[in-house]
Formats: C-alpha cells, sequence, structure tokens
C-alpha cells in the first residue's frame, strides 16, 4: 500500500450533461467559479475544465477557455490548477482539437489516446503537437479507455512519437450507459499494462465511483471525480453537489492511508514549477 500524497482532481461538468441531469451543474464561467471555491474548500487541487456553448453544447474555444479561467482564478486564485480538456464528444476533428490547444497552450490539458492517435493519417501531427506542448512545460494527461490505449499509448512513445520520459495517465473505468456503472474489478487490467515509473489516475461512471477512487487510492494511483462522470452517491441518491464527492473522496483517500495533495505538492508533482521535464515524484 502506498502512502505518498494522492492528487484529488475534480471534474465538474463534462460535454455532454445539462442542468436537467443536475441543477447544480457548473456551465457557465461563475458557475465554474462558485463550484471551484467549493471544491478547493473540500479537498480538491486541481480541476478539469470543459466549457459551453450558451445553448449548453460542448465547446472548444480558446476565448470561452480564457474567460471561464480567468474567473476561476479570480474566485480562488492560485489554489486550483486547471486542466482544459481537448475532448471531441463528437463535435471536433482531430485537427480542430489540436488548433484549439496550440493557440490557448494551457498549463495543462488532457488529450485521448484515441481521439487523437486513433487514426493512422492523424500520428504525425499529433505527436509533433505533443512534443511541442511538452516542451514549453505544458503537462499533457492521457487519457485510455481500456488496456488496449494504454499499450498503444506504450508503443507510441517508445517509437518516440510521444514525449520521452514518465507520463500521467487517466484510466477511465465504465462508460455512459443507462445506468452508468464501472466495474471496479477492471482496474487491475490497467494496471497489467502500465509501465512501472508511470503515474496514473482513476475517474468512474455511476454510483460505484467511491469504491473505485477507494480502490485506486489503496493501489497507489490518483484521483478524478465530479458530475462528468457521476452524479449519485453510492447509495444511488442523487448527490448535492461537485464539493460533496470531493469531500467524500478526500476521506476515502484518508482511509486508505494517504494525505491529499495540496495544491503546492501537485503543481511540484505536475512539474508546473521548473523550467521543463518531470520530477522525480511522478
Amino acid at each position: 500500500m502506498s502512502h505518498s500524497p494522492c492528487l484529488l482532481m475534480v471534474a465538474p461538468n463534462g460535454a455532454r450533461r445539462g442542468y436537467t441531469d443536475h441543477p447544480a451543474i457548473p456551465l457557465t464561467p461563475e458557475e465554474l467559479a462558485r463550484d471551484a471555491q467549493q471544491c478547493v474548500k473540500a479537498g480538491a487541487s486541481m480541476m478539469h475544465l470543459h466549457v459551453r456553448e450558451p445553448d449548453g453544447r460542448h465547446l472548444l474555444d480558446v476565448t470561452a477557455y480564457k474567460e471561464a479561467i480567468s474567473a476561476i482564478n479570480e474566485t480562488v486564485g492560485d489554489q486550483l490548477i486547471l486542466q482544459v480538456t481537448s475532448e471531441a464528444a463528437g463535435r471536433y476533428t482531430p485537427n480542430e482539437q489540436r488548433r484549439v490547444i496550440e493557440a490557448l497552450q494551457p498549463a495543462s490539458v488532457s488529450v485521448a489516446v484515441r481521439e487523437w492517435f486513433g487514426d493512422r493519417h492523424e500520428i504525425d501531427a499529433s505527436g509533433e503537437l505533443c512534443r511541442y506542448l511538452a516542451a514549453k512545460n505544458c503537462h499533457i494527461q492521457y487519457i485510455v479507455y481500456s488496456p488496449e490505449d494504454l499499450a498503444y499509448f506504450n508503443l507510441l512513445r517508445q517509437q518516440g512519437c510521444l514525449p520521452p520520459g514518465r507520463a500521467f495517465l487517466l484510466f477511465v473505468l465504465g462508460r455512459y450507459s443507462t445506468p452508468p456503472l464501472a466495474d471496479p474489478g477492471s482496474l487491475t487490467g490497467f494496471l497489467h499494462a502500465l509501465e512501472k515509473d508511470d503515474a496514473w489516475a482513476v475517474c468512474a461512471f455511476g454510483t460505484t465511483e467511491g469504491e473505485c477512487m477507494s480502490m485506486a487510492a489503496q493501489q497507489g494511483g490518483h484521483v478524478r471525480v465530479g458530475f462528468e462522470n457521476n452524479l449519485w452517491r453510492a447509495d444511488g441518491k442523487l448527490t448535492n453537489s461537485n464539493a460533496d464527492i470531493v469531500a467524500d473522496t478526500r476521506i476515502r483517500i484518508e482511509a486508505a492511508g494517504r494525505s491529499v495533495m495540496n495544491v503546492q505538492q501537485t503543481r511540484h508533482f505536475l512539474a508546473l514549477t521548473t523550467g521543463a521535464g518531470r520530477e522525480d515524484e511522478l
């Protein structure tokens, strides 16, 4: 069992859910800022950020990202690290995804391996941008939806397409379905395909989210929770807020014998305080 500090990230909205799914889901910059403040108090040190069109549709847009980031920073200052998404959500091509992220040059971004590298015609351009972002000290978290995705990521890195060295991966347990439900046991397959020096986190769909987070904490991983993947408590009742999920997850992490990273530890863990490269603790 690991006793190292655990990164607790919140994903407060995602690309698909809206007010009809949960009245407290934050979609506007102002709502995201209020949610961020609550989640920081509950124990989160990092936020996975989606922005939306006025009609609620998923959006990749530099101006919209800057507005949301500014609103959050004005509210919580440097107490929360922001990771923007590059998710397609059925709306954007890999080229469109890359153009937005290249123009924004965020401090941190998540990249789904099967979206950016699933088409062999996109591999060179996507790899070039990932290497460029890493050289600019942008932290990249690579999202994998299966052990096969993870094996493919390992191959891309081995071939020199992706930045060399240690990586931070996100394992997605479960899918959007009716009802959405993640199998905690599926974590084992990811861990078998994991390169020994890489760091990893888990997100999970549905009422088993908490159980999956406990398992991740016990196995030395990190966690991402929130309305993007789950709206419910373990008993199946709708939770009140993202902050409530964060607070419950913090209890689970501490029950596993680990502390929750503060923002300074998270910044160091992600190598956001150094000129380039990743820290040994990754």
